[in-house]
């Protein structure tokens, strides 16, 4: 059994962060139903591309948002429900007569859930864009890349996952521990501006005390340091160095055969000599050549896989990070299975009526 068991959530279906955090939440052992886009009403929102991972776990119900019929069911269906998640931007929800006011007047301890790129409020809430806009505003993504080139887009893990639907996921945990306690429902405003910029919090607090330059390229975690980046090597695969500890940069060094006293750690002056003399070295080997010759040791260095290899890498294998090339749900729990819930496919009277039980 997983923690979130027996508790119920609806996610109205939408594109990146709210369809990855019902992935989580169903992950996490909630019984979730996705409300898809009806044929008769139109494209769907999020086609199945990605849908085995990110679509995975939970029922999914087609409705039409607008239909007076449907709207009394999904409201309904509501009322049976813990939380609601939902990603459409700001006003959408109360124009369709699903908003916070309407469906927590029903039931108040009801959480609602709602992730944005720019929030439910400011200057820029009703303004169109994407995780790279969004992250861009945060400040964290002038901080990504080379030094002298464009940042670099860091997928959308920053905005859409990480700053938009994790922190949607805790916000909506911690409003249903409330919930629990006070009989009393939260508004959740997750913002991927905000989560972006908290993400980034740590190199903010560096930079107000000196030791953090908005100069790409030249801090210690953007790959200015020698011993913190990636290097390619003779095969055209590549290795990740994080010796950062002086312990495991001796044995990098070891590893290596430099001598500690021709690359002292911390002088920064001669950083691009080293990271030019570690560059010609790993480019004398193979990727899976230095993985074996490091490994067992302390120097942190590790192949970077690709997607297609990372399935079959023997530690992952071993912890059953994949199933058919697709990640499983994480974190684990003593005592429960890794494995998502079957996904399923049912209309909004069949869950109507399953869920019944749990209105009031």
């Amino acid at each position: 059994m997983k923690p979130l068991n027996g508790v119920r959530i609806i996610e109205f279906d939408g594109l990146g962060p709210v369809t990855f955090a019902g992935m989580m939440l169903a992950d996490l052992g909630a019984e979730v139903v996705r409300l898809t886009r009806d044929a008769s009403a139109g494209p769907a929102v999020f086609d199945e591309v990605g849908g085995e991972v990110l679509h995975r776990g939970r029922a999914a119900v087609p409705v039409d948002l607008k239909s007076p019929a449907d709207r009394e069911r999904i409201l309904q269906l509501i009322d049976g429900a813990d939380a609601v998640i939902e990603g459409f931007r700001p006003g959408v929800m109360e124009r369709l007569g699903y908003g916070p006011d309407i469906v927590q007047a029903r039931k108040p301890a009801l959480v609602f859930g709602r992730v944005t790129g720019w929030g439910q409020t400011g200057p820029l809430a009703n303004a169109v864009g994407h995780d790279l806009n969004y992250i861009g505003l945060s400040g964290v993504l002038h901080a990504m890349g080379e030094a002298g080139r464009p940042p670099s887009p860091p997928l959308n893990l920053v905005g859409d996952y990480g700053g938009g639907a994790m922190l949607l996921v805790v916000g909506v945990l911690a409003a249903l521990v409330e919930a629990r306690t006070t009989g009393q429902g939260r508004v959740v405003d997750a913002a991927m501006t905000d989560g972006a910029a908290l993400l980034g919090g740590l190199f903010q607090a560096l930079r107000g005390r000196g030791l953090w330059s908005d100069r790409r390229g030249s801090n210690l975690l953007d790959g200015g340091a020698p011993f913190y980046r990636c290097y390619a090597c003779r095969d055209g695969g590549f290795v990740a160095v994080a010796a950062l500890e002086p312990r495991f940069y001796a044995a990098l060094l070891a590893g290596l055969e430099i001598d500690p006293a021709e690359a002292v750690q911390y002088d920064i002056a001669a950083w691009p000599t080293l990271q030019a003399r570690l560059a010609a070295l790993f480019a004398s080997r193979d990727r899976d050549d230095w993985s074996a010759h490091f490994a067992g040791t302390e120097a942190c260095v590790t192949p970077v896989l690709s997607l297609a290899e990372a399935p079959d890498h023997p530690h992952n294998q071993a912890r059953g990070t994949f199933h058919d090339g697709l990640p499983q749900a994480a974190p684990r729990f003593d005592g429960a299975s890794a494995a998502p819930a079957p996904k399923l496919e049912l209309t909004l009277d069949q869950m109507v009526t399953k869920w019944s039980d749990h209105a009031g």
